[in-house]
């Protein structure tokens, strides 16, 4: 093969091998939060992540008592001590019920319990309900969004809140 034609095709190559499909989308971070307790101690970080059309919350967290937690999106971006009731209630654009285990379905702030070891640490990954577009709207309305942290396990039924406890860490999502 004449060398003019080898070296394009090479090139061609090498190009097209960095290329990706439809389904690996390049990660983009819609927003961020810095959890902290009442007195101002950072304990953890959340972020909200889109690839492709899915939305999920990556969190990790430390200096916790170990054990299972509420974790939820709070419909307000206010985190004020002592008890971050600013917060109000969990993030439900949809207008459902609290819990995924009612049968009417659940808030889209509703995420699983958080698991914290013995060591005091946990990070976890959620899966979210709605697009990128949507939570860029919802976290970022007029009154923005919190993560929340709760003293106890969320119950997954007891509608508004989950039974979960005091609010004991709080965040105010940030875009990007």
């Amino acid at each position: 093969m004449p060398r003019a034609i080898v070296l394009p095709i090479a090139i061609l190559g090498l190009v097209t091998a960095g290329c990706s499909t439809v389904n690996e989308f390049p990660e983009t971070r819609l927003g961020s939060a810095t959890l902290s307790r009442a007195d101002g101690t950072p304990v953890g970080t959340a972020q909200i992540l889109s690839r492709g059309e899915a939305a999920y919350l990556a969190v990790a967290v430390s200096g916790i008592a170990p054990g299972l937690h509420g974790f939820h999106l709070h419909t307000t971006g206010s985190c004020k001590a002592p008890d971050f009731k600013s917060a109000g209630g969990h993030l439900n654009p949809t207008n459902q019920e609290h819990g995924k285990l009612n049968p009417e379905g659940k808030h889209v702030g509703d995420l699983d319990n958080l698991e914290v070891g013995s060591s005091g640490s946990a990070s976890a990954t959620y899966s979210l309900t709605g697009s990128p577009a949507d939570f860029t709207e919802w976290l970022f309305d007029t009154d923005g969004t919190a993560v929340v942290l709760h003293a106890g396990t969320d119950d997954y039924r007891s509608d508004p809140a989950g039974n979960a406890g005091s609010r004991i860490a709080c965040g105010v999502v940030r875009p990007g």
